[in-house]
């Protein structure tokens, strides 16, 4: 180092100066970061280069003498000049580079339905040019994602396993609700720029979710001046919108926000018939529930930032999320009521309408600083990170729940009034370090992530005629997650293998207090004994990723990683909250965390109109955690009805195996296909209270995409999905499939106004059909969350064009060569 700390004091020959500017070919602005070499006639080596700042603009050091010119961007075709002599400071004028659609080390296919790239440790999938989801959720944009699947409820699968870790721009978010997926049901999907699947995470990542991770990247417009796109909605069920999208890029700032207002109406129905075995003379022995959901609800966000570059180095980002919702939920619920006479026929004898009338306030907010340190202008993935970020959201839901029964007399079955208020905040603090080094990469960083939740549920209910506070329900509950984590990783190519080894380690401390607000009224003392909590875990999560290249369109993948699920807060809460007044879902506050191993071997092959992608994975879990319905051994207050209640449980193993195929097939201009496959089967083990509730099953679900130009250049999408029957310890779960479409049209100079209309849903068949026996009783229930949703959206654009700007600029989320996030 010495040595070379003096070559330049001893080296006496003259140097001219090489500058020019590098654009984009068809938007004429600057490419910032593109990369120009010089290299050797002879041997080809790189004598000197660099690499052109905010303005596009280069300027590189050379010997006089001849030399190959190579000038290159991400995404765009390699610029060459050939035996190029310099013999005095030259200025090669402007550089126009073409985009070009895929790279070695990544698969780009670009069409209006859902843009993929692969990535070697996940691929990113730009649902932001998805037709059948304009003017919808987060959860719409999801369920269109391969290997992604959004149950009826809104639960998110990866691979057809809900302990999936959410991120937001690679961190945890008040946006992604502290885990609570409900959120991402009132989030427009405009907002999205893309979505990871990340199934193999390397170790910057959580080690959060044994079934990988989705990460959720927000827009965010780099392209110089005053730019923006104006969006509104109009549906039926009613779904009306109005969004903006505004962008201010100068040399020394970059401000962005994005403005949203919805109304939507999501009506729902569910269907429950309960028989119960062996009822006693004065039980029913059979309660028919027929649901009906009326769900309104109006939401402002707000997404807002300024990014400051101090110098061509380094820059900080100030942001800011908020969230208000005001949503009003009606629930009527017919219940037909029959017992068993004396000749063990059943006969009917009464029914009751019960009626739920919910309203709900909700205000998220989250304000985030980024810093950002880059250490060499030849290589930008030289750099330093560092984020600070706190989030809060506070929740208050007040519902009136009146039961009165129809016949065989007109008489009140029960009355309550229910306050349920949430406060949750988290600190994150964070930072990361990454040093490349000719192929390789070494990595380090630390994370901490510290949230307190306080939830107090207060019910007042009739009884004899008074309202009275209810003491089994009413509490509070205050949950505390402190996790503190390390990480290095090392990353390296050598020929065509590549490969990523990391370690990351983990500290988690689970603090959980509940306190009864009428503890002398409790019915049963005794439970309120072990109700608190405090979990202490730490542990090493290793990682392994490798790639062979079998060609240039070619390679195989291997992936390795330990994963952990820890429970959420309402799966340890352990006072209940009810649906209905017979069928309640409680947390257990004696569960456990959940840790996986995971293997994920891959395999991917480009042709000139076709990629095919495909994997075959195993996943052992350890204590996974499995939903058991039960009898409480608690019954209604009047009429003496069994209450069934649906608990979380650990079980002993888990083993999970299967394997997806993606092809993309585009044969012609006006065609493009996407077709995907997964299956999978899990075999668990375990018992509960002394009752088995190990289970084998396998299941499927498959879905295709297709987008058509039609004349006129109207652009026609269409989305299928179909999942294969399910079932686990206690419950079948019958297919489901459905069909999404949507047609769009360009107007205006430059396309700069779009029509959109598509139908979620199309032939309203995406519901929930279930079979449930259990000891004590057998349950056959339907639930559908949304009826088909019809939207139109109109969106123009001004100062920008319709396709995506932003190719490879700087606006990184730690993806760098290895996909290390």
């Amino acid at each position: 180092m010495i040595i070379l700390a003096f070559l330049p004091i001893v080296g006496f020959a003259q140097k001219y100066e090489l500058t020019g500017k590098v654009i984009d070919d068809s938007m004429d602005f600057p490419l910032e970061y593109a990369s120009i070499s010089a290299k050797s006639i002879e041997d080809g080596s790189v004598v000197n280069g660099g690499v052109t700042n905010r303005d596009g603009v280069f300027s590189i050091k050379l010997e006089k003498g001849t030399y190959n010119l190579e000038i290159e961007y991400i995404s765009f075709e390699v610029k060459r000049m050939n035996n190029f002599t310099i013999d005095k400071d030259t200025n090669l004028g402007t550089i126009r580079l073409g985009a070009k659609a895929g790279e070695l080390d990544e698969v780009t296919v670009v069409a209006e339905t859902t843009q993929v790239e692969v990535r070697l440790d996940k691929k990113i999938y730009n649902v932001g040019k998805d037709l059948t989801t304009s003017g919808g959720t987060v959860s719409d944009a999801l369920g269109n994602v391969p290997s992604v699947t959004v149950d009826i409820d809104g639960a998110i699968s990866l691979r057809g396993n809900e302990n999936v870790r959410i991120l937001i721009n690679g961190k945890p978010s008040s946006v992604a609700g502290f885990g609570d997926q409900d959120v991402f049901q009132q989030l427009p999907a405009d907002a999205i720029e893309s979505v990871e699947v990340i199934t193999s995470p390397s170790a910057r990542y959580d080690a959060e979710g044994s079934a990988g991770i989705i990460n959720i990247i927000l827009k965010r417009e780099k392209t110089l001046g005053f730019n923006g796109s104006l969006r509104g909605t109009l549906g039926d069920p009613k779904n009306t919108g109005a969004f903006a999208d505004l962008n201010l890029r100068t040399d020394k700032f970059n401000i962005f926000t994005s403005l949203g207002y919805t109304d939507r109406t999501r009506p729902g129905n569910a269907f429950s018939d309960t028989q119960y075995l062996d009822p006693d003379d004065d039980d029913f022995s059979r309660v028919i529930e027929d649901r009906e959901y009326d769900r309104n609800g109006q939401n402002y966000n707000i997404n807002a930032g300024v990014e400051y570059f101090i110098d061509d180095m380094s820059s900080i980002t100030a942001s800011f999320f908020g969230r208000l919702g005001d949503d009003r939920d009606v629930t009527t619920n017919l219940n037909d009521r029959f017992v068993l006479d004396s000749t063990n026929t059943e006969i009917f004898d009464s029914n009751t309408i019960r009626i739920e009338d919910e309203l709900e306030e909700d205000e998220r907010f989250q304000y985030a600083i980024n810093y950002e340190k880059r250490f060499d202008k030849e290589n930008r993935d030289h750099k330093l990170t560092a984020d600070l970020q706190y989030s809060n959201s506070d929740e208050t839901k007040t519902a009136i729940i009146n039961e009165d029964q129809l016949s065989p007399v007109d008489s009140v079955v029960a009355f309550q009034d229910v306050l349920e208020t949430e406060f949750r905040e988290s600190f994150l603090v964070q930072a990361d370090y990454v040093l490349p080094f000719g192929d390789a990469q070494f990595e380090a960083g630390f994370r901490g992530d510290y949230s307190d939740q306080n939830q107090r549920f207060l019910v007042d209910r009739l009884v004899e005629g008074e309202v009275t506070p209810n003491a089994d329900i009413s509490s509070d509950f205050d949950f505390q997650q402190n996790i503190t984590a390390v990480y290095t990783q090392y990353g390296d190519k050598v020929g065509k293998f590549s490969y990523l080894l990391g370690l990351r380690y983990e500290q988690t401390q689970l603090i959980g207090t509940t306190t009864p607000l009428f503890p002398d009224d409790v019915s049963s003392p005794d439970l309120l004994d072990d109700l608190d909590f405090d979990k202490n875990f730490g542990g090493f999560f290793p990682t392994v990723n490798l790639v062979y290249e079998l060609g240039d369109d070619e390679n195989v993948t291997l992936g390795y990683n330990r994963r952990i699920n820890r429970p959420r807060s309402w799966f340890l809460n352990p006072f209940p909250s009810q649906s209905s007044r017979v069928n309640v879902f409680q947390g257990n506050p004696n569960l456990n965390p959940s840790f996986a191993s995971a293997f994920d071997l891959g395999y991917l092959k480009r042709w000139e109109k076709l990629t095919l992608t495909s994997s075959v994975y195993f996943q052992r879990e350890t204590d996974a955690f499995e939903r058991i319905r039960r009898d409480s051994g608690r019954r209604t207050e009047g009429d003496n009805i069994q209450i069934i209640e649906n608990i979380p449980i650990n079980l002993a193993t888990e083993e999970r195996y299967g394997a997806e195929v993606g092809v993309l097939y585009n044969p012609t201009k006006w065609l493009r296909t996407n077709l995907s496959f997964n299956y999978f089967r899990f075999e668990s083990e375990g018992d509960f209270e002394g009752t088995p509730f190990g289970a084998t099953n396998e299941s499927y679900f498959g879905r295709f995409s297709s987008n058509i130009i039609l004349p006129w250049k109207i652009q026609w999408q269409t989305n299928a999905f179909y999942r294969g029957p399910r079932e686990n310890a206690q419950t079948k779960t019958d297919p489901i499939a459905s069909v999404d479409m949507g047609l769009s049209k360009d107007f205006l100079k430059d396309d700069n106004l779009t029509v959109s209309l598509n139908v979620r849903d199309l032939f309203n068949s995406r519901r929930r059909d279930q079979f449930t026996v259990a000891p004590t009783f057998i349950d056959d229930s339907s639930f559908q969350w949304r009826v088909r949703q019809v939207t139109a959206t109109v969106v123009y654009r001004f100062n920008q064009q319709k396709r995506d700007q932003r190719r490879g600029g700087d606006e990184d989320y730690g993806d760098g060569e290895f996909g290390a996030q």
